[in-house]
């Protein structure tokens, strides 16, 4: 059995953690050389649309200044994002949620998809209760470390 050349172990090893870093990052951009072998991967960053400003005829109510606004803590356990990529609650636009709010779930059942760099990863619980909460929408951008999905334990 041949040993590898620094150019093969390249092309393997070096490659999977290549994209493991640029997807689990904020790097856009990485190039590597290696004796004769070289790569370069470019990742182009999500589009986020502007934010739309929404006007009425009803003036607003002014909020209490000593009123701090702190996000909701989520209920129960949280699914999070292993990755930056795009959220989607069903395998194809057509079929129905993996899950809503209120369905039980199982160790090891798929909740959502999040597709980074053209691969789809499933995002499967690891306990056994009910969904409390989905914090995103459909084909929403996420980001690494974004609770998904809030799950109370049944056991």
């Amino acid at each position: 059995m041949s040993e590898q050349t620094p150019e093969q172990n390249l092309l393997t090893e070096d490659v999977r953690e290549l994209l493991r870093l640029i997807t689990q990052t904020d790097i856009t951009e990485l190039s590597l050389e290696r004796g004769d072998a070289k790569i370069h991967v470019k990742r182009t960053p999500y589009a986020v649309a502007a934010p739309v400003v929404v006007t009425s005829g009803v003036a607003a109510t002014p909020v209490a200044a000593n009123v701090a606004e702190t996000p909701a803590a989520p209920i129960g356990q949280p699914i999070t994002s292993p990755m930056v990529g795009t959220f989607y609650a069903s395998p194809s636009p057509k079929d129905p949620p993996y899950v809503k709010v209120g369905d039980e779930v199982h160790p090891g059942d798929v909740v959502g998809i999040v597709e980074a760099m053209k691969m789809m990863n499933e995002i499967e619980s690891e306990i056994h209760g009910r969904v409390a909460a989905i914090h995103v929408e459909n084909n929403q951008p996420v980001e690494y470390g974004q609770v998904l999905i809030s799950i109370v334990p049944l056991d």
